[in-house]
């Protein structure tokens, strides 16, 4: 099996991506700092293992890991080994955990959000019509950023007055690009940081998920500081970080296949089908970090071999021709039908992919009917991907408002 080593400035992502599904359903890699682990990289090889009870999130199974060849400064340390929360465990430790996450964001807890979330994106719309005609506009920083950070915020009670200190730390968390030397400080600056504001809302509570889990560690529930600290960073993280890169990316393809994006202004296809269509070709999230193998396991042809780690390649497996056949490359918002697994399968499924879904179906066809002549201020081809393996994300987005 020929060893792909993921690229950590993601300067070509599409074709790293074909060449993992041409490797074959698992594929062997290497990730950033010289670390080796496999990628499931087709539909239904990812929807089985995503299922698979011998697949696990406990960091203590990974062979590597036990034998001291992970550094503690290795710059994906804090994807890897985030701290205890229901992200790194599973079983009964890992319902106990979501329960209480799930229970604040059902489909039912989330469409409450909208009438607030429509409020912060005819704010940024304004901001946006004020600033004088003719002038390049970066739109991820103004308009994409912004919302899902005031959503997730407020759903979790974090101040405003954090947000630029969480914007910075999260940059150096999720690039692969941070200075080894710099990783140990700043995974400590992100614990201090959620200490602080799960304190804070320790002594004033309010209506926010971070006093609910709060509360539920002093009604018996037997949460720890550490799992209510973790499970915050977690969130905020994630229900950020995806739908920024949604938003981002839906514009993108929009842009660039002028004949769809009349379809949908005309409203001949729903802001779904978009919304759908740009999780399975263009998603958020490249790769998953880390489940282990707590045994050998069977992927098609290939071994998973027990004890080594793998990877979940969305970007990869989101344009398998198994699973949508010949236009699988393809952006298609006619597509048909279109059962991704772009926010996970199994156990694991991100518990804020309503939310996510919600924000973009708010943002979006506001955006375009503001800003109906919208148009990407540079080609296509020059936008820069960041360096981040995890995360499928753009550095800016110039846009020229029309």
């Amino acid at each position: 099996m020929t060893r792909i080593a993921l690229d950590p400035f993601v300067a070509d992502l599409d074709g790293e991506s074909a060449r993992l599904r041409a490797a074959g359903p698992l594929a062997e890699v290497e990730l950033p700092g010289g670390v080796h682990c496999y990628a499931v990289t087709h539909h239904a090889e990812a929807r089985q293992l995503l299922t698979d009870s011998r697949i696990v999130k406990d960091i203590n199974v990974w062979g590597a890991w036990q034998r001291g060849e992970i550094p503690m400064d290795w710059p994906l340390i804090g994807l890897a080994n985030p701290g205890r929360s229901m992200l790194t465990v599973d079983g009964a430790d890992h319902r106990r955990l979501r329960t209480l996450v799930a229970q604040a964001l059902t489909v039912k807890r989330v469409e409450r959000l909208r009438a607030g979330i429509e409020a912060l994106t005819t704010a940024s719309l304004d901001r946006l019509a004020a600033l004088p005609r003719g002038e390049q506009v970066d739109l991820k920083a103004e308009f994409a950023y912004p919302l899902p950070m005031n959503v997730i915020s407020e759903l979790m009670g974090v101040d405003g007055a954090d947000h630029p200190r969480l914007k910075e730390l999260f940059e150096k968390f999720f690039s692969t690009q941070t200075p080894p030397e710099e990783v140990p400080q700043m995974m400590a600056d992100l614990g201090t940081l959620f200490t602080r504001i799960v304190d804070s809302k320790r002594e004033n509570p309010g209506d926010d998920l971070t006093s609910a889990l709060i509360a539920a560690s002093e009604d018996g529930d037997h949460l720890t500081d550490e799992e209510i600290v973790n499970t915050l960073q977690l969130i905020i993280a994630a229900g950020h970080e995806t739908t920024i890169s949604l938003i981002v990316n839906a514009v993108v393809a929009l842009q660039t296949h002028p004949e769809q994006r009349k379809q949908v202004l005309s409203g001949e296809v729903p802001w779904e089908n978009v919304i759908e269509e740009t999780l399975r070709w263009n998603t958020p999230t490249s790769h998953v970090l880390i489940r282990f193998a707590t045994e050998d396991v069977e992927v098609g042809d290939t071994v998973l071999p027990k004890g080594e780690a793998l990877i979940v390649s969305f970007g990869a497996l989101g344009r398998d021709e198994a699973q949508y056949g010949p236009t699988a490359g393809d952006f298609d918002i006619t597509r048909s039908p279109n059962r991704h697994i772009a926010f996970g399968h199994g156990p694991h499924v991100c518990p804020g992919a309503a939310l996510s879904r919600l924000e973009a179906g708010v943002a979006l066809p506001a955006l375009y009917e503001r800003f109906p002549e919208l148009e990407l201020a540079v080609p296509a081809s020059e936008l820069r991907n960041k360096p981040i393996v995890t995360q499928n994300d753009l550095y800016d987005l110039p846009v020229e408002l029309g």
